[in-house]
């Protein structure tokens, strides 16, 4: 099951006995916790009706138990199951036995009055355990993957339109790359937004530009995009931008070695034929990371990539070990690297 039905036949008013949720986009997940019990619950019922278990904490049978009593005062209860133990890929080993035989049980036959939802805190599930498998026989797994692309960028939207507001699709896109792709911190920047627009408002982007900070990372990724096109002049006005903002040169510098690094690993396992989506699992990054690494890569010969990283390790060096005054050594570097297009590659 995807998110997307399930919230579909919440909306409806039919709800499954028992979900298992889980993924690396935990701000959804708690979403969808929320979203499960103001369908189920209402406002008021929240009191009577929610029950919340940690597996670190309390064994998982206590948690069935609940879910298998009558409710009281509440036509249905909701009980929310956080583990890292009972169903996670590689589960911590905690200092709590669970009976998981009483969960397959229930699984088996649970209660018509309660909800039992997981919320598992880890990127896959063990495929191997029972439970696991009994779930995935009931449609009861939903995975919350990281919003990437086109997708991320309509979250955004229509964040914006649940609370009245309008923003065009390229002024979302502006955000997310000044303010990066958590969600929590996205979701923050777009409500303060929402609050300057007002209701019925439209956030422009000249109002991203003007009320929301951008992240190091951001401006760094800019630097190397104005080497790539060969505009040196625009290069060091950022960088001098930074160093205006009391950046440090060697953290800047470790950035833009990030950056190098990630488009030259991008670009080779896409040479391979690799998804942006397992390219991401692979290096450990978000997927739209990777999509504007692999788009900013193109720009940029293999050989070219992989000889700006070792110069640029070589300044790193030089600048720790004081042969080398640190904003001037940062600067000649880019000077150098925005000259590429007209340099023959070394052998």
């Amino acid at each position: 099951m995807n998110p997307g039905a399930a919230a579909k036949e919440m909306n409806e008013g039919r709800f499954r006995p028992v979900y298992a949720v889980f993924g690396r986009d935990r701000y959804r997940m708690q979403e969808f916790v929320a979203f499960t019990a103001d369908k189920l619950l209402g406002e008021d019922g929240r009191e009577l009706g929610l029950f919340k278990f940690d597996t670190s904490e309390t064994p998982v049978e206590a948690a069935v138990e609940e879910a298998d009593a009558m409710p009281f005062f509440v036509s249905r209860k909701l009980v929310v199951v956080r583990d890292e133990t009972v169903l996670a890929a590689g589960g911590k080993d905690g200092r709590l036995q669970h009976d998981v035989d009483r969960l397959i049980a229930y699984l088996r036959k649970p209660s018509e009055t309660s909800v039992l939802l997981f919320v598992v805190h880890s990127d896959k599930l063990d495929e191997r355990r029972k439970a696991v498998k009994l779930l995935k026989e009931m449609d009861a797994v939903i995975e919350f993957a990281e919003l990437d692309g086109r997708d991320l960028v309509r979250w955004v939207v229509r964040r914006a339109a649940s609370q009245g507001r309008a923003i065009d699709e390229a002024t979302a896109e502006a955000l997310i790359r000044r303010a990066g792709a958590n969600l929590q911190t996205l979701a923050a920047e777009t409500d303060k937004l929402c609050l300057y627009a007002g209701t019925g408002g439209t956030i422009l982007r000249e109002h991203v530009e003007s009320l929301t900070a951008p992240v190091l990372e951001d401006d760094v990724f800019a630097l190397v995009d104005a080497l790539a096109e060969g505009d040196t002049g625009r290069a060091v006005s950022l960088y001098r931008q930074l160093l205006e903002r009391k950046e440090e040169p060697i953290r800047i510098a470790a950035l833009i070695a990030r950056q190098f690094r990630i488009m030259l690993q991008v670009k080779e396992l896409s040479a391979r034929s690799w998804p942006n989506q397992q390219i991401a699992g692979q290096l450990g990054l978000h997927p739209y990371a990777v999509r504007l690494a692999a788009e900013k890569a193109r720009s940029w010969p293999e050989e070219r990539l992989a000889e700006r990283l070792r110069e640029i390790a070589e300044l790193d060096y030089r600048m720790k070990t004081g042969q080398i005054d640190k904003e001037l050594g940062l600067e000649l570097y880019l000077l150098q690297s925005g000259a590429w297009r007209k340099q023959p590659a070394r052998a």
